[in-house]
């Protein structure tokens, strides 16, 4: 066991520092919101265990030695508020000992054991967040609680040690832990001092190897702070580049003043002539219903009906149903009510009714394929165009 470790710690080491050497991006970061970088860990000890009582008993102090050593397990909870300081909160168990002597006979001491512990990644902390590292190095320290259920006492404890984490992904890592828990003699249900308390010897400690993983929860990076010198530069030059814009512009500008003062003036007169009073405005009804559907539809209707008493204009109105639902009766009768819904509207924004014509085309399907169905459940108001409404043009040279 003892050469396993050994084993295992060269190994560690020398593939870790490869693994650093590789990573060489690293940047500062900026901090993530509370429920970012949360963490769980779980994994298998080997612990060593010192007690209290067989101080001065002149025993093997070998962490090795099978009267002092058994198997447990461990599980934990954390957060990295920072890429390096984080907060954990650990429970180990489960097969303690109790050390009277080396054939130790009795001497089975379940036990569990909680801690809170500060985490300090000095990978982060002295080389800079990489998101690319490997491997981290991570000691620790805190404090909590234990409870022997062989021999239902409690004690507190102290707690230090070094967590190595080895990626193999974002979310996943190896750990490699080893530790030291200090606690009140009570854990083991020992409090047979043979000499003078004092120290190591006041106390029963418990040191532990673990291999485990973890499994980091969401958003398990940190985001680059932003550069702001670059941000700067960049807004700068698009700032220049704007500016020179402006100016290529305002000579354009300035280059067709002076051709249009050259050419022959034009002269235009027009006859209570609108672009817009020709071209329908739709007011549009719901599946069955002769009411106008939304009454912002007659805003532009307005515009027309003011057009029209000014001018003395005719009007034409038109009802349509979708062709797509209801009989053929039926939609004749709903387009030739919905024009009379309109016209009844003309006539309230003063539009004489002499002057408004109405006409209703029942069930239709004439704004596309691609339109909705409903499109087609509408009324059309449009100024009838005269003499009046045409355009003279006359170029004096």
């Amino acid at each position: 066991m003892k050469k396993l470790f050994i084993v295992l710690a060269f190994a560690g080491i020398a593939s870790t520092s490869f693994a650093q050497e590789e990573a060489t991006e690293k940047y500062s970061v900026a901090t993530n919101s509370f429920w970012s970088n949360w963490f769980i860990q779980a994994g298998g000890t080997w612990s060593a265990w010192y007690s209290a009582g067989e101080h001065g008993l002149d025993l093997k102090r070998s962490p090795f030695s099978k009267f002092r050593s058994n198997p447990g397990v461990s599980i934990a909870i954390g957060k990295w508020f920072t890429p390096g300081l984080g907060l954990r909160l650990k429970g180990q168990g489960i097969w303690g000992k109790t050390i009277h002597s080396e054939d130790n006979v009795n001497s089975k001491n379940r036990y569990w054991s909680v801690n809170g512990q500060a985490l300090f990644n000095l990978s982060n902390m002295f080389f800079g967040y990489n998101p690319k590292r490997v491997w981290n190095f991570i000691p620790f320290a805190g404090a909590g609680m234990g409870r022997s259920m062989t021999h239902n006492l409690y004690a507190m404890d102290l707690s230090v040690g070094i967590l190595n984490q080895f990626y193999v992904s974002r979310k996943v890592a190896i750990n490699f832990e080893v530790g030291f828990n200090r606690f009140e003699a009570d854990i083991d249900g020992t409090d047979e001092i043979h000499v003078p308390k004092r120290g190591w010897e006041s106390h029963t400690n418990q040191l532990y190897a673990e291999l485990g993983l973890t499994f980091n929860l969401g958003k398990a990076t940190w985001n680059k702070v932003p550069d702001v010198d670059a941000i700067n530069a960049a807004h700068a030059a698009a700032l220049a580049d704007l500016n020179a814009k402006l100016r290529a512009a305002q000579d354009e500008n300035a280059r067709l003043r002076d051709e249009l003062a050259k050419k022959p003036k034009e002269k235009v007169i027009t006859k209570s002539f609108k672009d817009f009073v020709t071209t329908p405005v739709s007011v549009f009804f719901n599946l069955g219903k002769i009411n106008v559907a939304n009454l912002k539809d007659l805003v532009n209707v307005k515009a027309l009906a003011k057009y029209a008493k000014e001018n003395n204009s005719k009007m034409l109105v038109t009802g349509y149903a979708d062709n797509s639902t209801g009989s053929a009766k039926l939609n004749e009768r709903l387009s030739a009510e919905r024009a009379n819904t309109v016209k009844n509207e003309l006539i309230k924004m003063g539009v004489p009714e002499a002057n408004i014509q109405t006409a209703h085309n029942g069930g239709v399907k004439i704004l596309g394929v691609d339109s909705p169905v409903d499109f087609d459940r509408r009324a059309t108001v449009q100024i009838l165009e005269d003499e009046s409404m045409k355009t003279e043009t006359v170029t004096e040279n």
